[in-house]
């Protein structure tokens, strides 16, 4: 859960914090996508060793982007995520591990502020549906004339939470996709890809935290890894020996 204007507060009072990316674009032969090989040496000029990515920060933004329209189903909205992971590992390009958290169970009082807000998000989409209704039918009475009208499909972002079967189904897909990259990406090859799905516990940048905190636990941990974490609560954190 993240602290409210935070990253507008922390960029306006250290603006040099803000650094640019250098991302590398697909190119396309006779009319074919030539991927992005990611094995080779990372654009930005600096090697990561791992990547956490806090999948929640990619899941939402999936349902309402910015650049194209949005998903339909859930189907669209799968494609939408992987192709969002496509974009961060082709800038980031870790070399040792990828970490992938979804929010998991939250606790309590969270639990409670999450159902308030989505069954009020419901309530008001189904009393927006009603009045539209209620007006179209006055019109008609009155006999005017109005276009059939169109039933949109829509994904339903409120199915974005731990228990459900949309939430069930994005942990498998997110294992086939894991597996096909790992069999097919030569960036992919010699990485470690660990997936915390929502059956575990907890929020996804705290279980991050938690699996960094056990890592630097061990005899054998590297003090020079260089770390990359991604999420809606800090777009872009680049750490270097991360201490907590």
């Amino acid at each position: 859960m993240g602290v409210p204007a935070f990253f507008r507060w922390l960029s306006r009072k250290y603006p040099s914090i803000i650094v640019n990316c250098v991302e590398e674009k697909a190119k396309e032969c006779n009319g074919v996508k030539v991927p992005i090989d990611t094995s080779k040496p990372n654009p930005n000029e600096v090697e990561f060793d791992n990547l956490y990515l806090d999948m929640n920060g990619i899941i939402h933004p999936c349902t309402h982007p910015e650049d194209k329209p949005a998903p339909k189903n859930e189907d669209e909205m799968m494609v939408a995520i992987f192709e969002y992971i496509d974009r961060i590992f082709n800038i980031v390009r870790p070399r040792r591990l990828l970490y992938m958290a979804i929010d998991g169970v939250a606790p309590r009082a969270k639990m409670n502020q999450q159902r308030s807000r989505r069954f009020r998000a419901s309530k008001e989409g189904m009393e927006a549906a009603e009045e539209k209704q209620k007006i179209r039918q006055e019109i008609l009475a009155k006999g005017g004339f109005l276009p059939p009208e169109e039933v949109k499909e829509r994904f339903d972002s409120n199915c974005i939470t731990p228990g459900t079967e949309f939430m069930d189904n994005l942990a498998k897909c997110l294992r086939y996709y894991i597996a096909d990259r790992l069999n097919s990406d030569p960036g992919w090859k010699n990485l470690t890809v660990i997936l915390s799905d929502a059956s575990a516990p907890g929020e996804g940048e705290h279980k991050i935290m938690d699996y960094i905190r056990r890592q630097r636990a061990q005899p054998n941990h590297d003090p020079n890894t260089h770390h990359c974490l991604c999420g809606a609560d800090g777009e872009f954190s680049l750490a270097r020996n991360v201490s907590c």
